[in-house]
């Protein structure tokens, strides 16, 4: 078995820790920026490790395709396709290593989301119980979990089974019952589909109870009311809670505490003494709105985090690269989350969406049409590069725990970011960008360590290029238009 990493109340107890330690000395949010300043061409930073340790940073997470989905997100075909499945052996081996550890020789994404129901919907006889849907799903899961290091899973729902629902569907529809008796026998079907992932060597490190509960869609949903919400949460969360005691209980996926399924939670004691984090989706947002928006106040001393990233219109842009390495970076720098979620590792060559939503493609053993990336076979895989390059530099620079400090700014600029952290094992790591289209930016910093730091840079067409190495504590360094920057410290 590959290292975990320790499961327990001291996840928890680390969660609730970041958030209250990032309350007290999170930034305030700006209230916008000047003309001006869109074209400042330069900027002071100083690096405080001399302060205060801002939040720990548990890592990054991904969804899996692992099942069929209509194209532009529509239906539920009875076609079996997805990933790990359709790879070759030799492709599923390099997709676990090259793009899930991120290259890395230990460990890469922490948390992969599954979505039950959607993409992993077989069924039991009474068609309440969630079961793989074609044989070898579970194991294929389980071999991905284990052989890219991931320390487990995020289980959330985009619908119950439909022997749960009003409509006996996956799609559309409520649950068919809110009676007390209904919901406990519910909540404990929720936990047995739990014991059967676990049994099935899936770990579990998140679970929530619906994805985007506001929303009836054409493939996967359960809708809910903030009242309907608040009485199946308790009723599940109470169990998950009793039999997963170390698992983060998030909520609710879509809007978090400021929604109004989040705004009946919290006056519920009960209620929200299970919500371990606020989870939100800001798909496809600019990164400003983590730079000027509140996230935080609300929350009542607990974490939030954007368990959701993509871009809906079916493409990708260079400006949106740097755009999605920001929208990282704020998360963490301006709301305090020590997680952010991408949408899907690979999307299908067969998918209208997969160029927004995919971090790579690959080709089903079905898809006989070559007009799109007529040069990859069946059952390989390659890279979205505008999508993955954004998120690499990340996944292989800013392990599991790194620890993130504050950064003094002479002027706090929408398209030029940075933020700091120090690895586990104490390695000074800063990240820079610079979103801006035609001009490069010159960031002059002082890193008040001494160390030889190496750079790496990414951008739209740009993965991990090595650049000389600097020695602190003072560096200057021009970033060209559209492109990001790692640089990290020897100890």
């Amino acid at each position: 078995m590959s290292e975990r990493h320790p499961h327990g109340p001291n996840r928890r107890s680390l969660l609730r820790g970041a958030a209250v330690a990032g309350a007290a000395t999170a930034l305030s949010p700006l209230v916008g920026l000047s003309p001006a300043q869109a074209a400042t061409t330069s900027g002071s930073y100083t690096i405080r490790y001399d302060k205060a340790r801002q939040q720990t940073i548990l890592g990054l997470g991904f969804e899996i395709q692992s099942d069929s989905i209509g194209s532009g997100n529509n239906g539920l075909p009875d076609l079996v396709s997805g990933v790990p499945f359709d790879l070759t052996p030799s492709e599923r081996t390099r997709f676990y290593r090259q793009m899930l550890k991120g290259g890395r020789s230990d460990r890469g994404f922490r948390y992969c989301r599954l979505a039950m129901g959607l993409y992993y919907r077989g069924l039991d006889p009474s068609r309440r119980l969630m079961r793989g849907r074609y044989a070898g799903q579970t194991e294929l899961l389980a071999e991905m979990i284990e052989q890219a290091a991931i320390e487990g899973t995020s289980v959330e729902y985009w619908s119950p089974a439909p022997g749960w629902k009003s409509n006996k569907s996956f799609i559309g529809g409520r649950l068919a019952s809110f009676s007390d008796a209904d919901l406990a026998a519910f909540g404990d079907a929720l936990v047995a589909d739990l014991d059967h992932l676990t049994a099935g060597g899936i770990p579990v490190s998140m679970w929530g109870l619906q994805n985007e509960p506001r929303f009836s869609t054409t493939y996967s949903s359960c809708v809910y009311t903030p009242d309907q919400y608040v009485a199946a949460f308790k009723a599940a969360a109470s169990r998950i809670r009793a039999r997963y005691p170390d698992v983060m209980i998030t909520a609710d996926s879509l809007d978090g505490w400021s929604g109004k399924i989040g705004q009946a939670l919290k006056p519920d004691a009960t209620a929200l003494s299970y919500v371990d984090a606020w989870t939100y989706h800001r798909v496809g947002a600019n990164s400003n709105d983590q730079l000027h928006g509140d996230f935080t106040s609300g929350a009542a001393g607990k974490p939030v985090f954007n368990n959701e990233f993509e871009y809906l219109d079916d493409r990708t842009t260079d400006w949106r690269c740097i755009n999605t390495a920001q929208s990282i970076m704020n998360w963490m720098v301006f709301q305090d989350a020590p997680i952010w979620f991408w949408l899907h590792a690979l999307k299908p060559t067969t998918n209208a969406e997969s160029p927004g939503y995919s971090l790579g493609f690959w080709r089903p053993p079905h898809d006989k049409d070559f007009s799109r990336l007529p040069d990859l076979p069946a059952g390989h895989w390659t890279w979205n590069p505008q999508n993955w390059n954004a998120v690499a530099g990340f996944v292989k620079y800013m392990p599991w725990d790194s620890v993130r400090y504050m950064v003094d700014e002479s002027t706090r600029l929408e398209g030029q970011r940075i933020m700091a952290w120090k690895t586990p094992a104490g390695k000074p790591v800063f990240a820079i960008t610079n979103r801006a289209k035609h001009h490069s930016f010159t960031y002059t910093i002082d890193t008040q360590a001494t160390a030889s730091f190496e750079g790496h840079r990414y951008g739209p067409r740009t993965n991990d290029q090595r650049l000389a190495p600097k020695t602190g504590p003072k560096l200057t360094l021009t970033l060209p238009p559209l492109s990001i920057e790692f640089w990290v410290g020897t100890l």
